[in-house]
């Protein structure tokens, strides 16, 4: 179970839902969107209202997020639907009769733990973090087993009180082919690439958040040679921006709205200019791709970022003035771009999608 359709949660429970199919292709894995299937009309207003947060008043999101007072003070508010989504829950386990219940969420595990408390079920409960900072929200009784991207979110649940049996350290579950190591040359020559010049990787997520004008203005206009891949979503003012500036640029430019092949631009890229959510974390960690990180978002980005700035991973901006120039000294430092894949490749957990499946499939047997 996931929230949201277009989301890190539900790539998460798509992963996890493959590598099952692959060990055991006879295995049923239905998938839900447990918000949406709950409260469809609700999630509409807080998906509406969670985007405007952000957009507008990000540090209203950073006092909201996992904040004690809020999470005390939403306690009722939080029992109260977990109880009258129990109807729905009830023919949706009628439905399915599952064997072990995964949610990628909080808000589903939280019901789902509810559920299965107030119906004494026997049913095995897995909850998958999908940031490098958890929050208390996910903490229920009636969660079996916690699966988590680093031993320090471990501690911190331990510290918690969830038993340390329950809790894995085996990452954030990311598509199988983000582990793959891939050959450079084909994939450059099908781009267009040269691959002795440095390639940017610059992505926004599927809303294109993010000054993603201004990084390609800047790197426009720095003197060492580069070449760039941009990715914008589904922010078509920016689409047309774009164009206007790769037409008065001498550097190449790869535009795309939405592009399927990820996993082939990062193989090629030498450094990533993104957002800090947990999925891109998890698969630039997979393939070793130093970070560039600009203006994170207060809350879960800014937690993600404090995690790959203290592993040696990324590099962060926090004035959009200064992005040409801070990327310039990166791209001539080869040693400091060596030593951040280095360490990316320390803490990436490229095959947890499998991992998770092997702990599904033993709990079933």
């Amino acid at each position: 179970m996931y929230i949201t359709k277009v989301s890190g949660h539900r790539q998460a429970t798509m992963a996890i839902q493959g590598a099952i199919r692959k060990l055991n292709p006879h295995s049923k894995v239905p998938t839900v969107n447990g918000f949406g299937y709950t409260y469809p009309r609700l999630e509409k207003v807080v998906n509406r209202a969670y985007m405007s947060v952000i957009k507008r008043t990000p540090k209203v999101w950073d006092y909201l997020y996992d904040n004690p007072k809020i999470v005390k003070k939403s306690e009722s508010i939080k029992k109260f639907l977990h109880k009258t989504s129990h109807k729905k829950l009830e023919k949706l386990f009628k439905k399915y009769n599952p064997d072990t219940v995964v949610c990628t969420q909080a808000f589903p595990c939280g019901m789902v733990a509810d559920f299965k408390r107030e119906h004494n079920l026997n049913v095995k409960l897995i909850g998958v973090l999908t940031d490098y900072a958890p929050h208390s929200f996910w903490l229920n009784e009636g969660v079996d087993y916690y699966i988590v991207p680093s031993p320090e979110v471990r501690d911190r649940f331990v510290t918690k009180g969830v038993s340390p049996d329950a809790v894995k350290v085996y990452g954030i579950p990311i598509r199988p082919k983000f582990a793959n190591q891939l050959d450079k040359a084909p994939i450059a020559q099908k781009l267009g690439l040269d691959l002795s010049i440095p390639t940017i990787l610059i992505m926004g997520g599927g809303q294109g958040l993010g000054p993603i004008k201004q990084v390609v203005k800047s790197l426009i206009n720095i003197d060492h040679p580069l070449q760039m891949i941009v990715i914008t979503g589904v922010n078509k003012k920016l689409v047309k921006k774009i164009h206007k500036q790769n037409k008065k640029s001498f550097k190449k430019i790869i535009f795309y709205e939405y592009a399927n092949n990820v996993d082939e631009l990062m193989e090629v890229a030498n450094m990533i200019v993104t957002k800090p959510g947990g999925m891109t974390t998890s698969e630039c960690l997979a393939k070793e791709l130093p970070m560039v990180i600009i203006n994170p978002i207060p809350g879960q980005e800014m937690r993600n970022t404090d995690f790959l700035l203290n592993k040696g991973i990324a590099l962060r901006i926090d004035k959009t003035s200064d992005i040409g120039e801070e990327i310039e000294i990166l791209l001539k430092s080869s040693d400091r771009l060596a030593d951040m894949s280095r360490a990316a490749f320390e803490h990436s957990r490229p095959h947890a999608a499998l991992d998770i499946a092997k702990l599904i499939l033993e709990d079933t047997n």
